[in-house]
């Protein structure tokens, strides 16, 4: 087997690192459970978001204000309507439900990034998507594929998949910038958009936090952060498929997490599809995906 090269591991360590963050956020969202509106958590967590990354740029005496402020903008702006979907179906829907559908968004970004970036999706990593997929399907939703579909609400399902198709298109930006933007300012970039939109929701919507929920929603800010530093660092080192084919693990840390922090059970499908995420892993971080790597280099967004 040939080893993975020096950019690989870093990208794909920042990557891991990045699901579990984004894993350790669910559970503060699940810890919620619906008490405070969807545009008040995104708010908040937009505050935090925005207090940390710009005490870091001036720490890093980095401009704040980039170089392609309409791809910024946009960036911010397609990752603020996804977090409204992905936050709104995981209230309206099951969470294994929402969770494979918000984890369509790998293939998604292998299409987008083909089509737009001109990324060779290559025989592997394509392979690794679909292996993905079938693992997180085992892992959080056998069960419901067999019994109830029909339940679940069709415009629920459709804001999911709108979700997942944004935050593809996100990433597309976030691997595009990478080549001339400092990761932090793209970091910085999502909160920015994201306050002024969530305020006007809060005067219709917003409740006062009380108790613990103030440390759920800190939590929520503060992985956030974490996984949005970690996964664009991670997409500047990996093609785009690549990377987000690798964030598959992160329903691997939510079924962890079930188990210490909300006594869920894992059963054998769950421990089949936690092998078959871990198999696609390997595939995606395979000396094999350099033809992509080289194809992304060769090929630029128009």
């Amino acid at each position: 087997m040939e080893k993975i090269g020096p950019e690989k591991l870093k990208g794909g360590v920042a990557l891991l690192a990045s699901a579990m963050a984004f894993s350790l956020m669910s559970v503060c969202v699940k810890h919620i459970n619906g008490r405070i509106p969807v545009a008040e958590i995104v708010l908040i967590r937009a505050v935090i978001s925005l207090v940390i990354t710009r005490l870091l740029l001036k720490r890093a005496k980095i401009s704040p204000w980039g170089k392609n402020k309409k791809l910024l903008f946009l960036r911010g702006l397609l990752g603020t309507c996804a977090l409204f979907c992905v936050f709104e179906a995981i209230e309206k829907l099951p969470l294994a439900a929402a969770t494979v559908i918000q984890y369509t968004y790998p293939t998604f970004t292998s299409i987008a990034a083909w089509l737009l970036l001109k990324e060779g999706i290559g025989h592997r990593v394509g392979l690794a998507v679909l292996i993905g997929w079938i693992g997180i399907t085992m892992v959080v939703q056998p069960g419901w594929i067999s019994s109830n579909p029909a339940l679940l609400p069709a415009t629920s399902v459709s804001i999911g998949l709108a979700g997942a198709l944004l935050t593809s298109l996100a990433y597309i930006c976030v691997r595009k910038l990478s080549e001339t933007e400092h990761s932090l300012v793209i970091v910085y970039y999502f909160p920015l958009i994201s306050i002024p939109i969530s305020i006007p929701f809060i005067f219709e919507q917003g409740v006062v936090p009380i108790g613990i929920d103030w440390l759920w929603l800190l939590g929520i800010g503060i992985f956030t952060q974490l996984g949005q530093v970690c996964i664009t660092r991670g997409l500047k080192l990996l093609p785009a498929a690549q990377a987000t084919s690798i964030n598959y693990v992160q329903v691997l840390f939510s079924a962890l997490w079930g188990v210490v922090f909300f006594s869920e059970y894992i059963d054998n499908w769950t421990i089949i599809g936690a092998i078959l995420i871990f198999f696609a892993t390997l595939i995606s971080l395979s000396k094999g995906n350099k033809e992509a790597s080289i194809n992304y280099k060769n090929n630029k967004l128009i």
